[in-house]
Order: C-alpha cells, then sequence, then structure tokens
C-alpha cells in the first residue's frame, strides 16, 4: 500500500523454520532491499526479561487446579506424556495460569520437530537490516502481546492449552501443512491451517487474531501517514489470511491494499 511519501510491503513470516529452508526469492529480496525500516509483531529482547514477564503476568492471583486436571478426562493421559517429554518440571507449571503453561510447552515441541526461532524469517530480517543499520521497530509490546493472552477466560485458556494435545497427535503433518500452504502463498489454506485452533473458541479468536489485527490495522495507517519512506512489515501469514486479516481491517479503514506476489 501506498500515498504519496510511504510504500509499505506487508510480508506474511514463518515464525521458526527447519535450519537452512530456502525462502527467499527475487520478489522478496528487492522488497527487502528497497525497504528503509523493519516492523514486526514484538521485540523479544533479553530471553531473562520475557521469561520474568512471563511469570510475573502467568502466576495466578489464587492457585489452580493441578495442570493435568485443567485438560478433559480422556486426553490426560496423552498430555502427561507431552509434559514428560518437554523436561519441564510439572510442579511449576501447576503454579502458572493455563495460558502460561501452554506458552512454556511450545518450545519443546518445536524442538521435536528439529525447527526453532532463530531459524525463523524474522530473524533472519532483522539480522538483515541491523547489518546496515536500518531501523526496526514492533507493532505491539512484548508485555501487550502476552497482554493478550492472559486476558482470556480461563475456559478459552484450556481451549488453548487442549489445542496442543491434538497437535502433538499429528505434529509433523500439521507443520508440513502450515510451511507448504505459506511456502506457495496459499491464503485460503494459510487461514485454514494456521487458525485451526482458534476458530474452535471464539474467545481465542478474537484475543489472537481479531483485536490484534485490528491494532495493527492502526498502527499501520498511522506508519503511512507519519512515517515516509519504505517500510517492510513483517508478521505472522496467519494475520495476513482470511476474513479478519490485517489487510480488511486496513481496507475498512479506506487503504487500498495490493497483492505483489
Amino acid at each position: 500500500m501506498a500515498d504519496a511519501d510511504t510504500t509499505i510491503y506487508l510480508f506474511g513470516t514463518f515464525h521458526a523454520l527447519p535450519p537452512g529452508y530456502a525462502w527467499e526469492d527475487a520478489t522478496l529480496k528487492q522488497a527487502f532491499t528497497r525497504a528503509d525500516r523493519l516492523i514486526i509483531e514484538t521485540i523479544v529482547g533479553d530471553p531473562q526479561a520475557m521469561g520474568a514477564l512471563l511469570f510475573r503476568l502467568g502466576t495466578p492471583a489464587t492457585p489452580l487446579p493441578p495442570l493435568l486436571d485443567r485438560v478433559p478426562a480422556g486426553k490426560r493421559a496423552e498430555f502427561a506424556e507431552i509434559v514428560k517429554r518437554s523436561g519441564l518440571p510439572v510442579a511449576m507449571l501447576d503454579r502458572l495460569e493455563t495460558w502460561a503453561a501452554a506458552f512454556l510447552l511450545v518450545q519443546p515441541m518445536m524442538a521435536d520437530l528439529g525447527i526453532t526461532g532463530s531459524e525463523g524469517v524474522e530473524e533472519k530480517l532483522k539480522a538483515a537490516f541491523e547489518a546496515n543499520s536500518r531501523p526496526i521497530g514492533e507493532l505491539e509490546t512484548v508485555e501487550e502481546q502476552l497482554g493478550y493472552i492472559d486476558g482470556l477466560a480461563e475456559a478459552d485458556q484450556r481451549a488453548f492449552l487442549e489445542s496442543f494435545i491434538e497437535q502433538a497427535s499429528d505434529m509433523r503433518a500439521e507443520f508440513a501443512a502450515m510451511l507448504a500452504a505459506w511456502a506457495r502463498g496459499d491464503e485460503r489454506a494459510i487461514a485454514d491451517t494456521f487458525d485451526k485452533e482458534l476458530k474452535e473458541s471464539p474467545g481465542l479468536h478474537q484475543a489472537l487474531l481479531v483485536r490484534r489485527n485490528a491494532h495493527w490495522a492502526n498502527e499501520i495507517k498511522a506508519r503511512l501517514d507519519d512515517t515516509p519512506g519504505t517500510i517492510l512489515v513483517a508478521v505472522g501469514a496467519g494475520h495476513l489470511a482470511g476474513p479478519d486479516s490485517v489487510q480488511e481491517m486496513l481496507e475498512q479503514r479506506g487503504l487500498v491494499v495490493t497483492r505483489v506476489q
């Protein structure tokens, strides 16, 4: 999208990839080279500070039942195996709010797939922009990002946790489908695969997709109005697909978004 003095490229990313995965092509590189600045979802910064924030937000005011008791009885054996494979202390997970425990379980599940955030698109883009001192900004702070999840009703947090159990049963196939949809730029398939667990919980869908996309659309519009030059906005591909996408939110605000590739 563009106005008289600003051009903004929207790029749907994949947060974690297998080592050496080739995803850049000539069109992408051209957009990356033209951009004066990079905007990503959030700048995580110090992992220790991130961990401290998660534990601060994720510690309930009053104790909750053990984590295992927060999943349906028929899925507890499978979930117990997921926790065991993670290597995370059960006592620590039990002391956390449901969303925070689920958040901590993501990393071990990624490791099982042989993928890591350090190989993700954002990390590669950040390194490229830092190499020639181009500025990097964010659409939301880490605390804002975690706040969307922290504000979920307990039922929605448990739905979020339960979705991990369903993913774990066929995790490799799920990941392969998501990666294939992203690699070919298939918006419908991206919406179907990335938003699968959110569709089953209206609360999750509103908090993690609709509210964030609306906020980002306001942030992007403000940059179009106030920041001259060429900007690359790189966010998870699931946010750029489906009826509640960032593009749809921008068009509701009177902006014209044209797909390049």
